[in-house]
């Protein structure tokens, strides 16, 4: 019995399997390959304590959920009985690669014996092992250089952020602790996080870059392996603006087109803007009428525009053949068109009728210049609306047609202007066509061209053309007084005035307030666009450089007269590329000079409307130079003309200026470095076209006499090239503005012609020209004419004059003057007259006093005899003690020769004036007086 107790008790102890926990925790370093568990490894066996049976011989790793855990781990047994075991690591564990690891384990008794047969195996348990981390790595900065830029004269909560990565996988060695600024004294500081501020306003003026390193640590005190470099750029102040603005920019005339913002651009300060728009204004309203034109007159600008002829001046400079002009006051004006002012009350034209028949019909146009409210005085926008007591009058015509009579006004009222027409006063009912115009009430002047060909009618305002409101007046108009009348300035009172609410006992209603200037009306067809276009152009203004360079998105517009331009984009870049487009130019060779002043407004439109930017107005001024002054040089004229006194007296005269040459050339400073490679400059002419306005012929000393002299000019060639001319006794002037080649055939055509018996030695004439209203002037050519006389043509003078020109000429009696050989008829011979007469007058004087030795002598020799032989003849002797004697060597050898050489009974007169017997009243003459015997002599 006892026996199989003991077999039973030993196979109840070999049927136990070992025991280990369900799960465990290790920890192993980077560095050591042993792990710690948690718990401890050990395994129980239920049957010990029988030998083998009772022991622990192993443990088997299994792999973990991934099936590569348990190749880099084993178990071991440390003590059989105790069931004691150690996991550890067949190879070095990277907690950069894998941080943990997991895997199951079970372990294995001894079985019945040393073979192990019969050996049982426990569960599996799961272990997790964590592999510690070991600082082996240092901080490495993300980039090796950092860059930002900040304005100046502020402090900033974060300049810029540096930043550095450790490759340690733990986050006590992973994490970067702290970073540190390695430079000293430098005002900026880095926090934990890497940002950096500066500690004090930074000045662009006192260092411009700062330049500092960085450095960093993890928690484990490892320093970064390298630095950082940290580069702070100061920028100035931001104001947003334009930047690059010239406030002077200067123009040298005949430069053509110039950039007036060749570096401009605009300076947001980094705000996102979506719309700009800027506005370019010229203001030229200073000169003339507005900008630089053509300084010709309007008749003369009309001709040089090819308008149709046969216009009717309206205020035509006063003259005694015009004028109804003469009360009105004038102002200056830079052209030589005259500027009139009206000031609604007694300024009032009335032009003759002769002159408004001229402009009858209901075909016309009607062409002024206008500017309201005068110089000083802005006129009223806020008029109340059908006031007819507040509207000006600027032209006011009743005309006569065939048989019939139409009517029309030309009115402004407020900012509209109106013209006010009636086809047939006795049938037809009025129409009043209406225009709404900025340009009626901003006090500049503008050009108004109003074609009427009813019932169409025409409006262009500075060459623009306006559509009118047409407006059918239904009202009770009494009809003007048949009769054909032309007022400028205001119209005439009557019962249609007093219908409209004005006065009738006034003469003159609804006067106008302001300038007028070149008004004038030419019957007829139209004019067409192209000619008020000329008419009205600007030679100067504002201009897009090259629209093909215009980014996407970019608008350009310009209006009529050329001195407002307008740019419109949506991008910065594109924008400041058109701005520095914007050009300005002038196409005449002789501009204006003088300011032109400039201004550039900016308007901004951006995302958030209330944070947008305002940018103030620049302004600035344009400078138009002085031009080169051209010279206006006359020549081929000698400054002495003598021909024959009866060429003079020809029915066509002679012509005073028939080889002139006119010629225009500019001086200006050359370099001549590149020719001779010396330093300086050299003046240098160039011939140019010119078109000359005026030139004047004056007679030098006395003005003409009319019954004895008088300049002659081709009249029909003047009227065919459009050329005005002035007659007077004192000039000819002849105006217009003209190419050279015209004013010298014009001039080489005038002509002077003497009446017949004017016995004339000489006249001096001056010739000068102009161009550009006179603004340059040509040097006086002055012409000497002497006339030469022959001896049978001249007078006849005492016989004392006849011993002279004896005692001169004893052998010759041909005729000829001395000293003059009368020259070919057909060419001019040219002699100095003047200087001849004087030559002539000495040795005459010399002659005579030797002529009055002889007489005297003779007179002596004569009382000699006489005393001894008793003569009774002292009545005959001559007394020269008070004798004055004033001679012409001029006159003739025949009429000297036939005055009687006896001229004892002569002294007994006090005074004999001895005259031509064909003119009582020229200046050749002898005057003899008689003073008494002691007396001197007197000359008259």
């Amino acid at each position: 019995m006892s026996k199989i107790k003991a077999l039973r008790l030993l196979f109840w102890t070999l049927i136990h399997k070992p025991w280990i926990e369900t799960e465990y925790q290790g920890i192993v370093m980077e560095n050591d390959n042993t792990v710690l568990l948690n718990p401890p490894l050990f395994a129980l066996d239920k049957d010990a304590p029988l030998h083998y049976a009772g022991e622990i011989c192993g443990f088997r790793v299994h792999n973990g959920p991934t099936g590569s855990s348990s190749v880099q781990f084993e178990a071991v047994v440390l003590d059989r009985s105790t069931g004691e075991g150690l996991i550890r690591s067949k190879e070095p564990l990277d907690c950069e690669s894998q941080r943990e690891h997991s895997f199951t384990i079970q372990a294995y008794d001894c079985g019945e014996g040393p073979d192990g047969a019969n050996s049982k195996k426990s569960h599996k348990a799961t272990v997790h092992v964590r592999v510690n981390d070991v600082n082996e790595f240092s901080p490495v900065f993300v980039e090796r250089r950092y860059e930002a830029s900040v304005p100046e004269g502020r402090l900033f909560d974060r300049i810029l952020r540096v930043e550095a990565l450790d490759a340690d996988c733990s986050p006590q060695y992973s994490q970067i602790c702290f970073y540190d600024i390695i430079t000293p004294n430098v005002p900026f500081v880095i926090d934990n996080d890497g940002n950096i501020k500066n500690t004090e306003p930074l000045d662009s003026k006192r260092q411009r870059v700062h330049t500092f390193w960085v450095t960093a640590f993890d928690c484990g005190k490892n320093r970064a392996q390298a630095d950082a470099q940290v580069v702070v750029t100061v920028k100035p102040s931001c104001k947003p603006g334009w930047i690059g603005w010239s406030k002077r920019v200067e123009y040298t005339p005949g430069s053509g087109s110039i950039p007036l913002f060749p570096s401009l651009h605009l300076e947001t300060c980094e705000e996102t803007v979506w719309n700009i728009q800027a506005t370019v204004e010229l203001q030229t309203g200073h000169i003339g009428k507005g900008c630089d034109r053509d300084s010709y007159s309007d008749r003369s600008v009309r001709r040089l525009c090819g308008a149709v002829r046969g216009e009717v001046d309206l205020l035509p400079p006063p003259s005694p053949a015009a004028n109804w002009t003469s009360a009105l006051p004038t102002l200056p004006s830079s052209d030589s068109s005259l500027v009139f002012s009206f000031n609604g009350s007694t300024h009032v034209a009335v032009v003759p009728d002769s002159v408004a028949a001229a402009v009858s019909g209901d075909h016309f146009t009607l062409q002024l210049w206008m500017r309201r409210g005068g110089i000083n005085t802005q006129p009223p926008t806020n008029q109340a609306r059908g006031n007819r007591r507040e509207e000006e009058t600027i032209v006011c015509s009743t005309v006569k047609n065939d048989d019939s009579f139409s009517h029309y006004s030309l009115s402004v009222h407020g900012c509209r202007l109106s013209l006010f027409y009636w086809p047939d006063v006795s049938a037809a009912r009025p129409v009043k066509f209406l225009w709404k115009l900025e340009q009626v009430c901003d006090s500049e002047w503008h050009h108004l061209s109003l074609s009427v060909q009813f019932p169409s009618v025409t409006l262009y305002v500075d060459g623009v053309t306006f559509d009118p409101a047409l407006i059918h007046d239904n009202g009770a108009i009494p009809n003007p007084a048949p009769r054909q009348r032309l007022v400028i300035g205001a119209c005439w009172g009557n019962d249609w005035a007093k219908q409209a609410g004005y006065n009738p006992t006034r003469k003159y209603v609804g006067g106008y307030r302001g300038l007028l200037s070149g008004v004038t009306v030419r019957p007829g067809s139209v004019e067409p666009h192209s000619v008020v276009e000329c008419l009205y152009a600007c030679r100067e203004g504002l201009d897009f450089g090259d629209l093909e360079t215009l980014g996407s998105g970019m608008k350009v517009h310009v209006n009529p007269s050329q001195s407002v331009l307008v740019l419109e984009g949506d991008d910065i870049e594109s924008f400041n590329r058109a701005v520095q487009q914007v050009t300005y130019r002038n196409s005449l060779r002789f501009a204006t000079p003088g300011v032109r002043p400039l201004k550039l407004t900016t308007s901004l439109r951006c995302f958030n409307e209330e944070s947008c930017l305002t940018l103030r107005q620049l302004e600035g001024y344009l400078v138009v130079l002085q031009p080169d002054a051209p010279q206006i040089s006359l020549s081929g004229v000698g400054p002495h003309l003598a021909r024959p006194a009866p060429e003079f007296e020809g029915p066509r005269g002679v012509p005073l200026f028939p080889e002139l040459r006119i010629v225009c050339s500019l001086s200006h400073a050359v370099n001549t470095a590149a020719q001779d490679l010396n330093w300086g400059a050299s003046l240098m002419s160039d011939a140019v076209a010119h078109t000359l306005d005026g030139c004047e012929v004056q007679p030098l000393g006395e003005e003409l006499n009319p019954e004895r002299e008088e300049l002659l000019v081709d009249m029909d060639a003047l009227r065919e090239r459009g050329l005005e001319i002035i007659n007077t006794t004192a000039y000819i002037a002849i105006t217009g503005a003209e190419s050279i080649s015209v004013y010298e055939d014009v001039l080489r055509s005038v002509r002077y012609r003497l009446a017949k018996g004017s016995a004339r030695f000489e006249r001096r004439f001056r010739l000068s020209c102009s161009e550009m209203n006179g603004r340059y002037t040509s040097n006086e050519l002055t012409l000497e004419v002497n006339f030469l006389h022959s001896l049978d043509s001249l007078y006849h003078p005492s016989h004392l004059l006849a011993s002279q020109q004896q005692f001169l000429h004893p052998s010759h009696h041909s005729g000829e003057l001395s000293g003059h050989t009368l020259p070919n008829p057909h060419r001019n011979s040219v002699v100095p007259g003047a200087a001849t007469v004087i030559i002539m007058v000495c040795v005459g004087f010399l002659v005579v006093m030797v002529i009055l030795g002889v007489f005297r002598i003779r007179s002596i020799h004569r009382r000699g005899e006489g005393a001894r032989g008793g003569s009774k003849e002292d009545s005959g002797q001559w007394d020269d003690s008070a004798l004055t004697i004033i001679v012409n060597p001029m006159e003739s050898y025949e009429s000297r020769m036939g005055i009687s050489a006896d001229t004892e009974g002569e002294v007994e007169e006090d005074e004999e004036v001895v005259e031509s017997p064909d003119d009582a009243n020229d200046d050749q003459r002898i005057i003899i007086k008689k003073e008494g015997r002691d007396g001197n002599p007197r000359r008259y």
